[in-house]
């Protein structure tokens, strides 16, 4: 729900006053720091920009790979420190700091070639010693990315390094895309708040809780820095918007509830992504595991009603009613990705999906919902309690099945305890990543005999997995993602299992004054935050 936005102009940028006439004090700052609104557009300079994130973009942990910076919420392509690949527009590898990289014949041993002319801010060298420190340190510590796949991290020489491998793994460029290089020199307890990197920013001033600040670093070895300073600043989504209208932010977030209201001086920018939405029906007959936790389905395990449910929704319609027209079609949880299968696809069709569910045996009762064998055509539709789109989302789908004949209850929770109901109800939920791992994580079978978010386990669908894992080359492996998916007789998409609904993926929207010229993006992953400045450097006025 909506607040009133004079209530929150002042509540939430206390200590902040970006915002004239909501009367928040200043806080007290150290010599040489300055505020967002002074560090902006307003000082007359056209090198400098204001970007409004949310409030769960600012990473707590600071701005330390080993703790999550660089991944999840903040994915980004390198800032503050530089990572050895890049994702390209494509979403295939390009190169950072690498000049060269190659995989055994085995895929136990990749070795990566580095650029010679890098030096951290403080001057040093940066080297392939801090390349396998780097790596040694987040395999040991991180608990965002996984490593276990990684042995260790060895410097051969100066500019080379090894990553002697656990198990072959195709995918290890996505993974160098997002990790970050530290200085083995400069490492240690506090580097959060004050990282020394190679990137394109150095980190100027951090206001936790409110801002940060980022300046062009003079030394940086890429293409030249258009835009020298930039100021991130979190805030709530109504506080970002009453921001934009006082018309003092560059760019902020906003969602498709504002999408229909028009601010003088700005423009609304949206960008593709593969931010998706969908839900996951468990595939398993209801039934308990050996430690007596809840598993499984009675209803959605049949799956001619998966198929049915797949087929019976109307994704443009959720577009157009939930997301303000700001979406698109969504079919798998990596859509447009290289490793995407078109053939998941599928085209609305009701009368089909209720031809579907007769022939399977579910026949409509007298109050319109359907049974077979005593079992109700209905289950209830669990979603984040604090997330509106994903509500309305799950509201849209249970009017759409009942014309079908499934009855849909929609139920908020918490976290605390989404993710062991959904190994029996489906939950709603939001998923997309620059990286096959995401189709992995979804869809592979664990030790305990089915995939880890959903009850599902097809050993076809897990060997192509593994095969696409040990493939040599990225290219090989796309194709064996893809056969994953299907492979004209089994897989995961609606001729197959289609064990989860992919609904809508959520285009993100921005207020942009007019005169920014925000670069062409590539498409965002899951999470509305650090993507959007993936190129901030080559924005300009």
């Amino acid at each position: 729900m909506k607040k009133r936005l004079l209530t929150i102009c002042c509540a939430a940028v206390l200590g902040v006053s970006l915002l004239a006439g909501c009367g928040s004090p200043e806080p007290e700052r150290k010599e040489g720091e300055e505020g967002a609104w002074e560090a902006g557009i307003s000082d007359g300079t056209k090198d400098s920009v204001i970007v409004v994130m949310g409030p769960t973009s600012e990473p707590e942990a600071g701005f330390d790979p080993a703790y999550g910076w660089g991944a999840g919420e903040h994915v980004h392509e390198p800032l503050i420190q530089s990572t050895l690949t890049v994702t390209k527009a494509d979403l295939s590898i390009g190169y950072d700091l690498a000049t060269d990289m190659k995989a055994s014949e085995d895929g136990m041993t990749w070795t990566v070639t580095i650029r010679e002319d890098v030096k951290f801010t403080d001057g040093e060298p940066l080297t392939a010693e801090d390349v396998a420190f780097t790596y040694n340190t987040v395999k040991e510590t991180s608990s965002v990315n996984d490593f276990t796949m990684l042995q260790e991290a060895v410097a051969v020489d100066g500019t080379t390094v090894e990553f002697r491998m656990n198990q072959p793994y195709s995918i290890w460029p996505y993974t160098m895309a997002v990790v970050g290089i530290v200085p083995e020199h400069a490492y240690g307890p506090g580097y959060g708040e004050h990282p020394v990197g190679s990137g394109r920013y150095m980190l100027k001033q951090w206001d936790k809780g409110q801002q940060i600040i980022l300046e062009a670093n003079p030394d940086y070895y890429g293409d030249e820095i258009h835009m020298k300073r930039v100021t991130v600043v979190f805030m709530e989504e109504d506080a970002a918007f009453a921001t934009v209208r006082a018309g003092q932010a560059d760019l902020a977030y906003t969602a498709a509830s504002y999408a229909d209201q028009s601010v003088d001086g700005y423009e609304l920018l949206s960008f593709e992504t593969v931010d998706n939405r969908g839900f996951n029906l468990p595939a398993v007959p209801a039934g308990k595991r050996a430690d007596g936790f809840e598993i499984g389905n009675d209803f959605t395990s049949d799956v001619q009603v998966r198929r049915a449910v797949n087929m019976g929704l109307d994704r443009q319609e959720m577009i157009e009613n939930v997301l303000n027209g700001y979406g698109t079609p969504a079919y798998s949880v990596c859509d447009k990705m290289p490793w995407y299968n078109e053939e998941a696809e599928v085209a609305y069709d009701p009368e089909k999906a209720a031809e579907i569910l007769d022939e399977a045996g579910w026949k409509e009762g007298k109050d319109g919902i359907r049974e077979k064998d005593g079992v109700r055509a209905a289950f209830t539709l669990l979603y984040p309690a604090s997330d509106s789109v994903r509500q309305a989302l799950a509201a849209d789908t249970g009017n759409q099945l009942k014309e079908i004949g499934i009855e849909v209850t929609i139920e908020g929770v918490g976290w605390d305890t989404a993710y062991d109901r959904a190994q029996a109800e489906p939950l709603m939920w939001g998923w997309g990543a620059h990286s096959p791992m995401e189709l992995y994580n979804i869809y592979h079978t664990l030790e305990e005999g089915t995939a880890g978010y959903s009850p599902y386990a097809n050993e076809s669908v897990d060997t192509y997995m593994d095969e696409a894992l040990a493939a040599s080359d990225l290219e090989t492996s796309y194709e064996l993602w893809k056969k994953a998916q299907w492979d004209g007789s089994s897989g995961i998409i609606q001729e197959g299992d289609i064990p989860w609904i992919w609904l809508v993926n959520i285009d993100h929207l921005y207020w942009s004054r007019e005169g920014l010229k925000v670069a062409k993006q590539k498409l965002h992953p899951h999470g509305h935050g650090w993507s959007i400045v993936n190129n901030v450097d080559q924005w300009s006025w």
